[in-house]
C-alpha cells in the first residue's frame, strides 16, 4: 500500500463540529471529512480493488466514494491526522485475507451428552406438574 499516493488521492472538507462548546464552536470548522474515490484510485490493482469493494461495501456510497468524518478533537489539524490514520487502518484491515472456516463434525459424545441433559430437564419439568391419579 503506497501511502504517499493515497494521500494525494484523498480530499478533505471541513465543517463546524456539533455538540457543546460555547461560542467558539459556532465559528471554528474543526470537523474533518475525508473523501476517497476507490474507482479512480491508482494505488491498487484490480484484485485489490475488488477485495476493497467487497470488504468496504457498507462504507462506500453509490459512486464508490469512501467518506470518513472525524470530530473528536478541537484541533482541525489533529482531526485531519486522525482521519488519515483511521483511513490507512481501515484499508489495511480490508485488505487482509480471511481464513476460510472449515466446518467440523460435532463429536458423538457431545451430541449424546446434550440429549442426556435434555432428557433430565424434561423429567425435572415433568415432576413439577400435578400428579396424575389414573397412573
Amino acid at each position: 500500500m503506497n501511502k504517499e499516493l493515497l494521500v494525494k488521492e484523498v480530499s478533505f472538507k471541513t465543517s463546524r463540529s456539533g455538540g457543546a462548546g460555547g461560542q467558539h464552536v459556532n465559528k471554528v470548522e474543526s470537523r474533518v471529512s475525508l473523501f476517497w474515490d476507490l474507482n479512480k484510485s491508482d494505488a491498487f490493482d484490480r484484485t485489490e480493488k475488488a477485495q476493497l469493494i467487497h470488504s468496504l461495501s457498507h462504507r462506500l456510497n453509490k459512486e464508490g466514494i469512501l467518506q470518513l468524518d472525524v470530530s473528536t478533537d478541537r484541533s482541525q489539524f489533529k482531526n485531519k491526522e486522525l482521519a488519515l490514520s483511521r483511513f490507512f487502518e481501515l484499508l489495511s484491515e480490508a485488505l487482509k485475507t480471511r481464513k476460510k472456516r472449515v466446518a467440523t463434525k460435532i463429536p458423538r459424545t457431545h451430541v449424546l451428552n446434550r440429549l442426556d441433559r435434555k432428557k433430565k430437564q424434561a423429567l425435572k419439568k415433568q415432576w413439577r406438574g400435578k400428579p396424575n391419579p389414573f397412573q
